[in-house]
Parts: C-alpha cells; sequence; structure tokens
C-alpha cells in the first residue's frame, strides 16, 4: 500500500487531496497516512507540496493581540480608517508573505458586497501576490480598474500590472487603462491622457469608492529601475531629488509630496482617488520601504494601510 500514491494518478491531486485533508477535515498527517495507506512521511511531504505549489491557500483567522494593538495605534496616529498588522516571520525575506494574504481576504469582502462598487487597482509585486490568493467569484455588479497602464517599456504587457490577472478569477466589469506606465516623453504623455478612452477610464478611477495599491521604495533595487520603466540614471535624478517612494509611477519625497517634472512629468497614471471619498489602502512592508509608507502616511496619500508588526512598529518610533 505504501506505494499507491507514488504511482497512481498525479502528485499535485495526491498532495491536493492530503492538503484537504489536513488543513479543511482537521486530520493529523498519521490519520492522513493511515486513510490514503502511505507512510507518515510521505503524508508529511504531500501536506507541503500542497502549501508549496499553493493547492492549499492557508488564512489566519484568530486575531492576535499584540498586531491589534499596533492596528490601533497606526490607526491613532496617522488618523488611518482602516489598519491590518499582519505577524511578521523574523526568518522570512518574502515583502508579500502574510499582507498578501490579509489583502486578499479584503479584496474578497469588498467585492462579496450586493451594493454595486468600483474598486481601483494598483500595480506591483505585492498586490500581484495578493490577486494570486484570490478564490473565483462572480460579481458582475462591480467595477475594477486599473490606475496605471499596461505596458512595458519594450511593447508587451506589463508583468505586475494585475487587472488581467485578476479577471482570470474575478467575474467583474474590468477597465485596464490602455497606456504605457510611462510615457516617452511629456508630450506624448500628454497626447495619449487625451485619448477619449483614456479620459473616461481616468474619470472612473476617480469615482473608486475603495483602492488597493503598492509602495515601491527608491533604493538601488526600486522596482521601476530593475523592471526598466527608468533608467539608473534618472533613478539617481530621483534620489538626488529626495523622492524616497512612488506609488503607481508618481514619486514623492520623505513628506510625501508627490515631486515636480522628472519622471513624474511622464507618468501615464491616473491620480490617487480623493482620500475623502474613497478608502485608499496600501499593501506595504519592509525596511527599504519604509520611507516611502512614512512618506504616503505623513502626507495622507493612503488612509489605509495592511502591513507587519516589524514594519508597523518602526513606523511608531
Amino acid at each position: 500500500m505504501a506505494s499507491r500514491l507514488e504511482t497512481t494518478g498525479t502528485r499535485l491531486d495526491d498532495a491536493a487531496r492530503a492538503g484537504w485533508m489536513y488543513y479543511v477535515a482537521g486530520n493529523t498527517q498519521d490519520q492522513i497516512a493511515t486513510k490514503l495507506g502511505i507512510s507518515r512521511q510521505t503524508a508529511q511531504r504531500l501536506v507541503s507540496m500542497a502549501v508549496t505549489e499553493r493547492l492549499i491557500k492557508v488564512r489566519l483567522d484568530h486575531p492576535i493581540g499584540a498586531c491589534l494593538e499596533l492596528a490601533e495605534r497606526l490607526r491613532q496616529r496617522y488618523a488611518l480608517d482602516l489598519v491590518e498588522v499582519v505577524p511578521s516571520d523574523p526568518d522570512s525575506r518574502s515583502t508579500t508573505l502574510g499582507i498578501a494574504e490579509a489583502a486578499a481576504a479584503e479584496i474578497e469582502r469588498r467585492l462579496k458586497g450586493v451594493e454595486p462598487i468600483i474598486m481601483a487597482i494598483g500595480t506591483g509585486r505585492t498586490l500581484k501576490a495578493a490577486i494570486e490568493q484570490l478564490t473565483p467569484m462572480e460579481c458582475p455588479q462591480h467595477k475594477v480598474v486599473s490606475l496605471t497602464g499596461n505596458i512595458a517599456p519594450d511593447g508587451s504587457a506589463s508583468f505586475y500590472n494585475v487587472i488581467f490577472n485578476m479577471a482570470d478569477s474575478v467575474k467583474a466589469r474590468m477597465f485596464p487603462m490602455p497606456l504605457p506606465v510611462i510615457a516617452s516623453s511629456a508630450e506624448e504623455r500628454e497626447t495619449l491622457m487625451n485619448q477619449s478612452m483614456v479620459r473616461e477610464t481616468i474619470a472612473l478611477a476617480a469615482k473608486a469608492n475603495i483602492t488597493f495599491i503598492g509602495i515601491g521604495d527608491l533604493t538601488a533595487n526600486a522596482p521601476l529601475y530593475l523592471d526598466g520603466f527608468i533608467s539608473e540614471a534618472e533613478l539617481k535624478a530621483l534620489q538626488k531629488a529626495g523622492a524616497v517612494g512612488e506609488i503607481v509611477g508618481w514619486a514623492f519625497d520623505a513628506q510625501g509630496r508627490v515631486l515636480e517634472g522628472l519622471t513624474n512629468s511622464r507618468v501615464a497614471s491616473a491620480p490617487l482617488p480623493s482620500r475623502e471619498t474613497s478608502l485608499v489602502i496600501a499593501l506595504a512592508k519592509g525596511e527599504n520601504k519604509l520611507p516611502g509608507i512614512r512618506g504616503a502616511l505623513n502626507r495622507r496619500l493612503i488612509n489605509g494601510l495592511i502591513t507587519d508588526e516589524t514594519t508597523a512598529t518602526a513606523l511608531l518610533i
């Protein structure tokens, strides 16, 4: 019997079954081994594979006291309308672990609402990781609009523009921004922004009820630079001008002031929706992003934040 699962079907099928039995049905690994006729070591490997292959999506439903306390202190310090702080894993170097899952739960909660809403979506690695966690759902009453373009510098679809990923699981009306992320010149940007389709998309984004964005750092490993949207010389010029972070391409300084000129004159993204009428939630954590998160909070570029314990603690110092 020990070799039955090794030779029948696919390993992913076996892992999915073991993962379901462990995380959903509540079986121990010993019980899974007995029920499937395999060794405990094989059961353990299959349960682990169910997670690493993303066959099982695990979310923490129990609020942790320390996280709740940090969230409340952040809410009061920065006058935020929504704060969620997730536990930190000191051994993990991931910039998405924990906050992607929390963001996915919040996105799903909003999309499950009966009343029609407009949801604006930014871009980036963290937001993409969150979208990959979504469960399939039918919500044709809602509209989802992208804040930023979906065309990379080489003319291909931008890998981290998430609205197309979202369309794979969410059946809502999707409104991508048919533009490059950053235009080749200020004049080209002006021409593109005057197209009727673009004007209508930007107008829709301005009406968003809720917005989810990432915050990019402007260190030597800035996503805008690594992904080829700006040159090294342009990155250094932004750093010299005091830029510490960017949201959908818009670079800002430590006080949260959006810089005049430089690459901002070519950003083909919609402005962030008004924080008076939209809940603008940033998903961000990590040391490199701290200056950008602080700047966004100081200027109230955002009024919602999903982050982790370590980052939350640093923001309160």
